[in-house]
This record gives C-alpha cells, structure tokens and sequence, in this order.
C-alpha cells in the first residue's frame, strides 16, 4: 500500500527526513509517531506528491509516482483547508466537482453521507470561519472521505475534538478499514493510537527507529504487577522473584498471571489486583526515542 526506500530529503544542510524504509500494507491501521521536529510531516507530504524527495524510492498504492494515484486517497495534512467564507457543505461541493464530476445528485447525496459520517449531519449555512476547531476537523474528515477512498493519510485527524468527538472518530476510521480502508495516520495523542491502530512506525531526527506490529510491541514482559495490602508478607514469600516495588504495587517474575494469583490466594494473602506487565506505547516511543528536536536547551 505504501512502501519507501532509503527516502531522503534535504532542505541545505539539514536532513528532514534519513533513509526511511516504511511498510504499510493493504488493511493496516499505521500510526506515524515521533517528537515534534522528527520529519513526520515533511514525509507524509513526499508520500502525497507534494514535496519531492532528494533521494530514494516510494510506492503508493502501487504507483511510483504519488500524483497518478491521488483520486484513490483521501488525504488531510496540516489542518483542514477550506474557504472560510463558504458553508461546510458548499466547500464539498466545489472539492468533489472538480475532483469526481458525475450526478448532481449523485454528488448531493455523497456530500449528505460523508457530512453524517463525520457528525456534521445537521450543520446550518454558517460560514466555515464561524466553525469551533472541531468542526473544521470533522469537515477536513468528511472531504478526505469523499471519494470512498482506498487509502487515508491524515495528520492529526482527532485535533480539537472533545472525548466524545475523538471516541466517534476512532469507531468511524476502524470501521472505514473494516471496510476496506487502510488508514495512515500521524498523531501525538499516544493513548489514541494504542486503540486505534495495529501497526506502528516510530521516527526520530529524521530516522525510522522503530516499525512494527502494536502487538508485538505490547507483548507481555514477563513480569506480573500484584497490588496488595499484604504487600511486605508477598515479598517475604517470593523467593528472589520479586524484580521491583512501588509501595503496595509489586513487580514479580512469573510468567503466569492467573497460576501466581491461585497460589497467592491460597497462601492467605489479600490481591486488590493482578495483571502481567506490558509496556504502554508511551513507555515504547519514549524509549525508541530521544529529546524532541524543538528543544533549546542543548539537550536536543
């Protein structure tokens, strides 16, 4: 679905964007991290044909030249772009004439299904520039999705939304892929990724440091986290299996969450809690990751 290799660019001196080899397959749910100044942007716009590369290959949707494919993605970088002085649905009726043609009432109706997919069904004629923050983002969504497309890029698509709005636009886009949709989306929310997406690529100064499977990333660490108010009787029965303790929180090795809670129970002890230890994505970008690169203290 999209695929670069080695892709480079440089503005001068500074290298945006260094040997980057992404792998996104048809029916992924790809999160694009990394701290601000890492390349993200620079890299989604070379994927759209927006910015060339100094160097190196892509391969979207099966074309090495972005432009070619453009009708079969639905894209929103950078913030949603509208004329501000037009309605909601006036600014999709003039984006899908000039990109699909066809019907007016074909049109019409396309414009009525995206608008409701997004929870902007009941919108008035109010002028774009009146719209919150929100509402420009769902209106950015509702033009990315107006061509049904194969594929959709999206830079920061939940920016501005309540918890509601971010809940509705997670269940929307995992039902898009569901559908048929790969979704290649950047974000800086870590703990909407995590539900959101399968896979994940992680950049840093410009470098992939990191693309896998969320899965993967998430796997268990072989360590299991007890929360007990006999948290010192545990600690004097564990036998050196004891790794870590944060007050009534401990940290043991075993590789059997529900095996260890029997033999705890049995042995008398009170468990509030119990669950094998995986790391957040937080804890995986942060490692993978070093000081953001808009940092002016000298750390960067």
């Amino acid at each position: 679905m999209i695929t670069t290799k080695a892709l480079t660019k440089r503005f001068g001196s500074i290298v945006a964007v260094n040997s980057v080899d992404l792998d996104v397959q048809d029916g992924d749910r790809y999160g694009f991290l990394g701290p601000n100044g890492s390349g993200k942007t620079t890299l989604v716009r070379m994927l759209l044909g927006l910015v060339y590369p100094t160097s190196g290959e892509i391969s979207v949707l099966g074309s090495k030249t972005p432009a070619h494919v453009l009708p079969q993605i639905g894209s929103m970088i950078e913030g949603p772009a509208a004329y501000p002085h037009l309605s909601g649905r006036r600014n999709l009726t003039l984006l899908d004439r000039a990109g699909s043609g066809g019907a007016r009432r074909t049109r019409k109706a396309r414009i009525e299904e995206v608008l409701e997919q997004v929870g902007l069904a009941s919108v008035d004629a109010r002028p774009v520039k009146t719209y919150s923050l929100g509402m420009r983002q769902r209106l950015g969504l509702a033009a990315a999705l107006l061509r049904q497309p194969r594929l959709l890029i999206l830079d920061e698509p939940t920016n501005g939304l309540d918890p509601q709005g971010i809940r509705e636009i997670r269940e929307l886009l995992t039902a898009l892929n569901e559908s048929g949709t790969t979704v290649f989306l950047s974000s800086h929310l870590l703990s909407e990724v995590e539900q959101l997406c399968t896979k994940v690529g992680v950049v840093d100064h410009g470098k992939l440091v990191l693309q896998e499977e969320l899965a993967a990333l998430r796997a268990p660490t072989g360590r299991v986290v007890v929360e007990s108010p006999d948290a010192d009787k545990i600690a004097g029965m564990l036998n050196g299996q004891l790794d870590d303790r944060d007050g009534p929180r401990l940290f043991i090795r075993h590789a059997d969450s529900a095996e260890l809670n029997a033999w705890l129970v049995g042995s008398g002890v009170r468990v509030s809690s119990i669950t094998a230890e995986r790391p957040s994505l937080e804890q995986v970008v942060l490692a993978a990751t070093g000081p953001g690169a808009d940092r002016v203290d000298g750390t960067a």
